[in-house]
């Protein structure tokens, strides 16, 4: 019995020992002029490895924050370590839509997102400070962010996802989730149309991005996920779509990221053998 129990805090050490690591950081925003946390997981490896590491981002949904991913999928740590990449999940606030609002100043995250993370976290991890090894995703409203950012800041990204996005905002504009950020439906109605993620995969980057388009079936956003997947064969953009069994819901989510990780492991690997 003793030996079972020796045993046992052996193996609980060395598993201990080898759990990949959860940061809590403080990013300062020069645009907004404020600190916004982040959460960044890291693989067991990080510490003693000689390499840099691919970084993907992670952003939340609406009403949501930097501590969703980590707090509703715990198993983020392990997909880290299977991936071998570092995991970044910002803050975009309950309501920003990751835009650089025409009509609230104080609301800045496209660009915080798009530049002030990203410089932040390679200026003080162990990436790989390429496009080619930077990717980003997200749920609901920060899958709309994620491919709102990745084609506007492709110089920054090269891999970009969706999660049952809002990837359509003809659908959102009698709602005061977008009218407090983009402003009047009439006056302001360039911002509705130039910040459509409809109408942005129409401008493909110069350079070259992988895509990927989750979503459930059963999704209230189904299809403005449908309808996005549409354009993209049309304009004949190379792209992974998937659609399955699933709600807007976490257990969605928690299944959705797996085969997103794996996704952007591959684009990373196919990359650097460039």
């Amino acid at each position: 019995m003793k030996y079972i129990v020796i045993l046992f805090i052996s193996v609980f050490k060395t598993c201990f020992l080898f759990a990949a690591e959860v940061d809590t950081v403080t990013i300062s925003s020069r645009v907004m002029q404020k600190d916004i946390r982040a959460v960044v997981i890291k693989p067991s490896t990080y510490e003693k490895s000689v390499n840099r590491f691919p970084t993907v981002y992670l952003l939340h949904g609406y009403g949501g924050s930097f501590r969703n991913w980590i707090t509703r999928v715990p198993e983020l740590s392990k997909l880290a370590d299977a991936n071998q990449l570092l995991i970044v999940c910002p803050d975009g606030d309950t309501a920003s839509w990751y835009f650089d609002s025409p009509v609230n100043q104080k609301m800045k995250y496209e660009t915080y997102i798009g530049k002030e993370v990203p410089a932040y976290i390679d200026e003080r991890y162990k990436t790989i400070p390429h496009r080619e090894a930077r990717a980003i995703t997200g749920l609901s409203m920060g899958g709309h962010g994620a491919m709102f950012i990745g084609y506007r800041h492709a110089q920054t990204f090269g891999g970009m996802g969706s999660m049952s996005g809002a990837v359509d905002l003809e659908g959102l504009k009698k709602s005061r989730l977008i009218k407090d950020i983009l402003g009047d439906t009439i006056s302001n109605e360039k911002y509705y149309q130039e910040f459509n993620v409809m109408n942005l995969v129409k401008k493909y980057p110069t350079d070259s991005v992988a895509i990927i388009i989750d979503c459930g079936v059963d999704d209230f956003l189904f299809e403005a996920n449908q309808k996005l997947h549409q354009v993209l064969l049309n304009l004949k953009t190379p792209h992974d779509y998937i659609e399955r069994p699933g709600k807007h819901d976490w257990p969605y989510w928690a299944n959705a990221i797996e085969y997103q990780l794996v996704f952007f492991r591959n684009y990373f690997d196919k990359m650097g053998k460039k």
